[in-house]
């Protein structure tokens, strides 16, 4: 699945999970402020919206539950699926018709509905299938979110070329300093 052929529902997902970057050392949910710039940015919330450090750290808690979820993808992944459950608890939903077909929105309004937003996209991303695909990248000096288009979804890493490049050299390195060198590895073939 390309970028440009993503649900909004997972876009969502992957951009909220990819607030905080691992690789670069940022995080975007940073302030109060921050989280409103945030929401509003993708017209979750209007412009200006209060937001309150109980938001903050109710979002942050999502992000982390959500990005737990993601990292329970990979074969012996880290991560409680059950600490989604918990954190999405905060967040009211109820069922609305839009296009004559019945979509699950937010309870409530305010920083509560938007980040209620989230919690729907995961809903409208297990409903569709997609949400076994979001997955965190395994190497642990990235993090990042990504869908895994393969078509046994075994992907492990965001960009092979860069985070399987990452951890494939050091699983080389660490394998070449365990095998001992000895004088015979050194010698020349005899000629023959």
């Amino acid at each position: 699945m390309s970028p440009t052929s993503q649900p909004a529902h997972v876009a969502l997902l992957l951009d909220f999970a990819n607030t905080v970057d691992v690789d670069a050392g940022t995080e975007r949910l940073d302030s109060p402020a921050g989280l409103g710039a945030w929401l509003a940015e993708r017209g979750l919330a209007s412009e200006g919206v209060r937001v309150t450090a109980a938001d903050l750290e109710s979002a942050r808690e999502l992000r982390e539950a959500l990005r737990g979820r993601m990292r329970t993808r990979h074969d012996g992944g880290s991560g409680d699926p059950s600490g989604l459950d918990a954190a999405a608890r905060k967040y009211p939903l109820r069922m609305a018709v839009r296009d004559g077909a019945p979509v699950v929105v937010p309870a409530a309004g305010g920083v509560p509905g938007a980040l209620g937003s989230v919690v729907a996209a995961v809903l409208a991303a297990q409903g569709d299938g997609t949400l076994p695909r979001v997955k965190i990248c395994a190497e642990d000096t990235c993090q990042w979110a990504f869908v895994d288009a393969s078509k046994n979804r075994s992907r492990q890493w965001c960009s092979m070329s860069v985070c399987g490049n990452r951890a494939k050299t050091r699983t080389y390195r660490a394998r070449r300093r365990d095998t001992p060198v000895t004088p015979a590895s050194y010698a020349r073939p005899a000629p023959g």
